[in-house]
């Protein structure tokens, strides 16, 4: 894997840190809330386009090859989180985010109805299942996200998974974008978001209450923070890439997925 990304920046609206008050648990949370207002992924151009049907169906393609990575490593950083809680009670709680992802059995779970979505744009599994088509920054970025996880504190690694905050928004945005949009793609093709609208309330709720009754001092609660800018930075620059390699200015890294590459219809 490769070194972990390390970011340490000022949240808008959040304390500096030279600030020295502790905010109250309800202060904390509006300001973690409104690093979400201005930094999370659905601001994102990439985003913008794609649930307004302004992508063409190669870049719809190349965005649920890419995310399928950051999807399959999710229960991979949870384990990370899991393997440092020393509280049997925590790790009951956080372990079911695994088993949302992992599935109880083969066939079933986010990866698997994330295959799916890939699948119903044209892709062969075994393409996918190999990740040789992800762009470089795909992978840096979700593998700093792991780095993460493992590294830092543990109150860091909960409040950088508290993007699910927002995830609802986005999901509504995607889901009810893309049906309107692309004639290519279904209900079934997006059955991956059904779930997740309310599995990530849950995972957001229980991973604030954490952040509130554990980050006790001003430094934590900056620690808090910078995590999840942290995370919303993992996200938004897996859409940098896309943008790039896919978008405008266009330039496919070589070793990237080019158009054509790993479809089913080209297999056959």
């Amino acid at each position: 894997m490769t070194a972990a990304l390390s970011l340490s920046l000022p949240a808008a609206g959040a304390p500096a840190a030279g600030d020295a008050r502790l905010l109250s648990p309800a202060e904390l949370e509006a300001a973690l809330r409104d690093i979400g207002a201005r930094r999370y992924h659905n601001l994102h151009p990439f985003h913008r386009l794609l649930h307004d049907g302004k992508l063409s169906k190669d870049q719809v393609r190349a965005w649920a090859l890419n995310r399928y990575y950051y999807q399959a490593m999710i229960p991979v950083k949870d384990a990370a989180v899991l393997a440092r809680m020393p509280d049997a009670n925590l790790r009951r709680i956080w372990r079911q985010r695994i088993v949302d992802h992992d599935g109880d059995h083969e066939g079933d779970g986010g990866i698997e109805r994330w295959l799916k979505l890939a699948e119903g744009v044209g892709f062969d599994r075994a393409y996918v299942l190999s990740t040789r088509g992800i762009l470089s920054a795909t992978r840096f970025s979700v593998e700093a996200y792991v780095h993460f996880v493992a590294e830092r504190s543990l109150l860091e690694a909960i409040a950088s998974s508290l993007t699910e905050m927002f995830s609802p928004t986005i999901i509504s945005e995607r889901v009810a974008g893309m049906l309107k949009n692309y004639d290519f793609i279904t209900k079934d093709t997006l059955a991956y978001f059904d779930k997740r609208l309310t599995q990530a309330p849950r995972d957001a709720d229980f991973a604030l209450d954490y952040v509130k009754q554990h980050a006790t001092t001003p430094a934590l609660q900056r620690q808090a923070m910078d995590a999840l800018i942290f995370k919303c930075t993992v996200l938004w620059t897996q859409l940098d890439a896309l943008y790039f390699a896919y978008v405008s200015p266009g330039m496919v890294p070589p070793d990237a997925w080019q158009p054509g590459e790993g479809l089913v219809e080209a297999r056959a």
